[in-house]
């Protein structure tokens, strides 16, 4: 790992990565793209030593909102347990009121789920959770250096117990691999079961270009002898690699959440997650007209 100072710490959309580059190992990853222009080697993870002092002057200057993390890096890669700059950037957004999302696969969020309720109960705090692979098996195939679905799911359950709202990204699906009726069906009855808001699916595949195209075959070479032959044969040098049985699984999908009243629709998750509400306690000046009409 290295440390750099950085300029800025929140994107225009109010999203923050403390990390960049990440230690998960997963075969798919999209942030080992080319296009991220990553001028280091993946695993030597970037420390933006100075964001949580530039975080706190955002803060101090912004009304709350709702602030993103984890798109990019995982922020509770394994330094993180140590460095704990993830954990002083969410005591900062509790002290300054503003509510936040945060995108994870690792059981490390288990530590500061007391903090993660604090926020839930006086502003909004949603957790995501990535499950691809129901079986923990193939998971650790697919996710080496991380928790497997079953850990995660722990992170879904003692969520619902304390009241903070989740959403799952059931993505990437890969092709030949892990898209099948079984893993879909599994996956979706666990977030049936702990009460998840929304999952976001975009279709059941994965994307593939330079940079992270050449590290996912290389994987599938090693671990999935024959498959990385279907994948050029299929899809060449396709962006959008779908599932063959892309439309079936879609379908099956739709419908399963449709009975457990889980959202779906893309645009009104990602709503849901950049929406902070207004406090109880908070009245505009609208509501105050109205009273005295």
């Amino acid at each position: 790992m290295h440390f750099v100072k950085t300029k800025s710490i929140l994107s225009n959309k109010n999203g923050i990565n403390l990390y960049r580059g990440c230690l998960h190992g997963c075969i798919y990853c999209d942030s080992r793209s080319d296009c991220y222009q990553m001028n280091h080697e993946f695993e030597d993870i970037e420390i933006k030593e100075n964001a949580l002092e530039l975080l706190e002057e955002k803060l101090d200057k912004k009304a709350p909102c709702m602030i993103g993390t984890g798109a990019m890096s995982d922020p509770y890669i394994p330094i993180e347990k140590d460095l704990k700059f993830t954990k002083g950037m969410l005591e900062l957004i509790d002290r300054y009121g503003f509510g936040v999302s945060i995108q994870t696969k690792s059981n490390l969020i288990m530590r500061d789920m007391d903090l993660l309720e604090k926020i839930n109960n006086q502003a909004k705090a949603v957790v995501q959770i990535t499950l691809t692979t129901f079986d923990d098996e193939l998971c650790k195939i697919i996710e080496p250096n991380v928790v497997p679905t079953s850990e995660r799911i722990k992170i879904l359950m003692e969520c619902k117990k304390r009241g903070i709202p989740t959403v799952v990204w059931l993505c990437p699906i890969l092709p030949f691999i892990n898209d099948t009726v079984d893993n879909i069906e599994n996956i979706l009855k666990v977030c049936k079961e702990t009460s998840v808001y929304g999952i976001i699916c975009f279709n059941m595949g994965l994307t593939l270009r330079d940079g992270n195209r050449e590290y996912f075959y290389e994987m599938l070479d090693k671990h999935f002898p024959g498959i990385k032959n279907k994948y050029i044969r299929f899809f060449k040098d396709n962006y959008e690699v779908n599932s063959l049985n892309n439309r079936g699984l879609m379908d099956i999908f739709h419908s399963i959440c449709r009975v457990y009243g889980i959202q779906t629709d893309i645009d009104a998750i990602f709503e849901y997650l950049h929406t902070l509400p207004k406090k109880k306690n908070q009245m505009s000046i609208f509501d105050f007209l109205d009273d005295e009409n």
